[in-house]
């Protein structure tokens, strides 16, 4: 007798997704679109920094700087500085808070005999004037100017809506695609229908997830380069915090885009059903641009789940937030994002091999099985 060939010994959920979330990253890395589009988004973020600190330095002009007339002859130079005159430390100190001048040298202990004031950065022209560096006394470290603080904002609430809404649109094009073509069934008799959501959830949130680390390094290494340290010193913590919070919140987005993909099986027919999801990703940018300024709507939006990781690290950037607040506004992210994927695997699940007609959702979480 001929022994038996011995059944092939079905994939793990986890190992499965794991095949599955590498054929994404793959499929995705080799086309020319995708490495040709980052490239340039990098360029482009780099040349965006450089620019914008060449022509600050351009159109600056001469820096106003007050000094106390004790202290007048410790400036070897004046070149690119305008100085005004104040009789002593109080009045030097007041122009500075008032916004009269940029800085101001008044008399120290150190061995310059002078220390220079300034709100949240002393400007390089007058630390370069100085034969030796002075002693800096920032009266407000953490404050950041009207335009600082709507660049880094604006910045924020872009990044994660181009990349949430980029990538989030490759999962449900891939994902009705496969049902067009009815390739989703020769996949689906290869691997669960949750461990393929599982595998494009994993393979496009790595994805997204690298290209928003490459933009924030590209971002530091920039400010280094054109000697930003003031900005880069108070945005390093809030751009930690905003991959940590991308992470979660793209899977989130990704869950939602999946499932809403999977009720229909053309390619036509996706608009109406990515409504909602496009809608939930472009929302916390519109907030963070018309109401930056506005700390109920930004306190709110920190711990709503579609918005938390545009609005916490914003506040977080603006010193608006406790230690305890991203904690707790990730926990709470995390709770929906488990709850949102639960609720998405099971859309996916029952409506995949379902073909013709858009599925209703409320069928689709009513129904027992897949049709």
């Amino acid at each position: 007798m001929n022994a038996r060939t011995p059944a092939p010994t079905p994939l793990s959920l986890g190992r499965a997704a794991l095949l599955v979330a590498e054929r994404e990253i793959t499929s995705q890395v080799r086309t020319k679109s995708f490495l040709v589009s980052t490239a340039v988004l990098l360029v482009g973020v780099l040349a965006a920094i450089v620019l914008s600190s060449f022509l600050a330095g351009r159109e600056s002009g001469d820096v106003p700087v007050a000094v106390v007339e004790s202290v007048a002859g410790e400036l070897p130079t004046t070149d690119g500085l305008a100085l005004s005159d104040v009789p002593d430390r109080a009045a030097a100190e007041q122009a500075v808070r008032d916004g009269d001048v940029d800085a101001a040298v008044v008399p120290g202990d150190g061995p310059l005999g002078v220390e220079v004031l300034a709100m949240d950065g002393a400007p390089g022209a007058l630390l370069g004037a100085l034969t030796q560096a002075p002693e800096v006394v920032l009266l407000d470290p953490a404050a950041a100017d009207g335009g600082v603080r709507y660049v880094v904002t604006f910045a924020f609430g872009l990044v994660f809506m181009m990349s949430a809404i980029g990538f989030g649109a490759t999962i449900a094009q891939n994902t009705v695609t496969e049902k067009q073509t009815r390739i989703v069934e020769i996949l689906l008799s290869a691997v669960p229908a949750r461990a393929l959501l599982a595998g494009k959830i994993l393979g496009n949130s790595a994805l997204a997830l690298g290209q928003t680390a490459a933009i924030a390094a590209v971002s530091v290494l920039a400010l280094v380069v054109t000697g930003q340290d003031d900005l880069l010193t108070m945005i390093g913590m809030p751009v930690v915090w905003f991959v940590v919070f991308f992470a979660l919140g793209f899977v989130l987005l990704a869950s939602v885009f999946a499932a809403s993909a999977s009720l229909v099986s053309r390619i036509e027919d996706t608009g109406v059903v990515l409504q909602p999801a496009m809608w939930l990703t472009m929302l916390p940018y519109f907030l963070i641009v018309f109401f930056n300024d506005n700390t109920v709507v930004l306190t709110v939006m920190s711990y709503v789940p579609f918005s938390a990781p545009v609005g916490m690290p914003v506040r977080l950037f603006l010193g608006e937030a406790a230690w305890w607040e991203p904690l707790l506004s990730l926990a709470v992210l995390a709770a929906a994002c488990a709850l949102v994927i639960a609720v998405a695997a099971r859309i996916y699940e029952r409506s995949l091999l379902r073909m013709g007609a858009r599925v209703k959702v409320g069928e689709v979480l009513r129904a027992g099985t897949a049709g």
